[in-house]
């Protein structure tokens, strides 16, 4: 098997290059999918970039441009010299062909990765001292990156970087607003490769700011997220989604009744049953939820790398994923070592990194020290946050979330609750207030 010369497709990748000099136009038909790593030959593969180069530049690909191009970067001599290209161009007849050569070349090269993924694969499953959960996810990784064709090589020049920047701006990766205005106004909204942390005490409402944000990514934006409850059960949470699904706006117009959100609980505890027409609305909530592209996984031992695996999956189905929920992030932080602080600071950095990999925003929940119960100003600040340094550091986004009633049960600020941004890595920091209904779990804007 190691004897056998690797995929490759050496005639398709000359006309490839011979149809790029001679038709200058054409390197516009192959730029977007066919990348320079694809090719077999290492003197084609510095044309190929050379090419790219020149046309993002704005110059033309002609037989005159490359060659002085590889000339001045001292690559001529390294690639054949100026036979070599001319030769590339004399046996082209035409460009025409070149939609359906790139794809042959690109085929070859994934095949080529997957062989390089397969033999490190194998390597991996011999290192016994390394946990088979880690050996598996990367694995996994390993495969999904051919698969999804993400490349190793993450270093690029500016002019690509420069160009890919200003292509975004009309791209299908947008940030992806709220729809709490105060809180937009701060943080713009949830971004891919972002991780936001929503921390507090107790009962200042953190799930149910969560699952908020998460119904209205689905509602807003029509697109699938996954909550990973470690504290709640699956049906836990559908009870809570039903009774926010009850009051939301978007629902309004099917005269749902409202459904707190303990009347589940009440009825299937014979303390108040259900009567025929509330069972009547509830069947309403449930053929709406039935419709959500929303997922839940309650395993209460999941790791990072399991969690990966699962938003992998989730990805692959759906095309893409909006927003992932973690509640929250102490409950995965095991204390087997005897430092509680080095296992959130890996669980953090899992998360931010997962985020950077899958190019989906985190949601990660989390709780705060009980310091602030000492202070008279009860409202939390960074520091309080629990092992908060590596929280402080890998973290895009902290929301800090703090209700008055809650300690001061006369306060003049009944169902308010502050989202305080005390980190914005891309926004401004400060605070938005939200009125906060915790009988159906419902947030609004304040008039």
């Amino acid at each position: 098997m190691t004897d056998r010369l690797p995929p490759q497709n050496i005639e398709a990748e000359e006309a490839i290059l011979g149809g790029i000099m001679l038709d200058p136009e054409a390197v516009t038909r192959v730029s977007d999918h066919l990348v320079p790593e694809a090719f077999y030959i290492t003197a084609h593969k510095d044309i190929y970039q050379a090419a790219l180069r020149l046309h993002r530049l704005g110059k033309p690909t002609d037989l005159l441009s490359v060659i002085n191009w590889l000339a001045d970067h001292d690559l001529l001599a390294r690639i054949g010299g100026r036979n070599k290209l001319v030769s590339l161009v004399d046996r082209t007849v035409s460009a025409v062909n070149i939609d359906a050569l790139a794809p042959l070349v690109m085929e070859k090269y994934l095949r080529r990765q997957l062989i390089k993924a397969g033999n490190e694969i194998v390597h991996l499953g011999y290192e016994t001292e390394t946990e088979l959960p880690i050996v598996l996810d990367q694995s996994e990784q390993k495969v999904f990156q051919v698969s999804h064709q993400k490349f190793c090589s993450n270093t690029e020049h500016n002019s690509t970087i420069n160009i890919a920047a200003y292509e975004q701006l009309e791209s299908s990766s947008p940030i992806y607003p709220t729809g709490l205005y105060e809180l937009d106004n701060l943080m713009v909204g949830f971004e891919g490769g972002t991780l936001t942390i929503v921390a507090g005490r107790p009962s200042m409402g953190k799930s149910f700011i969560a699952s908020f944000l998460a119904l209205q990514m689905i509602l807003l934006h029509k697109l699938p997220v996954i909550i990973f409850s470690l504290e709640m059960t699956k049906k836990q949470l559908e009870y809570r989604l039903w009774s926010l699904i009850s009051v939301v706006g978007a629902y309004k117009h099917l005269g749902l009744l409202p459904l707190r959100c303990d009347r589940i609980r009440r009825h299937r505890a014979g303390f108040e049953p259900l009567e025929e027409w509330e069972f009547s609305s509830i069947a309403k909530i449930v053929g709406i939820a039935r419709e959500l592209p929303l997922y839940i996984n309650d395993s209460r031992g999941i790791t990072v790398s399991e969690i990966a695996s699962e938003c992998r999956q989730v990805k692959a189905k759906e095309g893409k994923l909006g927003l992932v929920v973690v509640d929250y992030l102490q409950m995965m932080a095991e204390d087997s070592l005897g430092n509680r602080s080095y296992e959130l600071g890996d669980v953090a950095r899992g998360l931010y990194k997962m985020a950077g990999d899958l190019d989906v925003p985190v949601l990660a929940l989390s709780q705060i020290s009980r310091a602030v119960e000492g202070r008279q100003n009860k409202r939390p600040m960074m520091s309080d946050l629990s092992q908060s340094g590596i929280l402080e550091m890998v973290a895009d986004n902290i929301i800090l979330a703090y209700r008055d009633e809650y300690y001061n049960p006369n306060t003049e600020d009944q169902g308010i609750l502050e989202l305080i941004m005390a980190k914005a890595r891309h926004g401004d920091t400060g605070t938005a207030t939200v009125f906060f209904d915790k009988s159906y779990g419902i947030i609004r804007n304040l008039e």
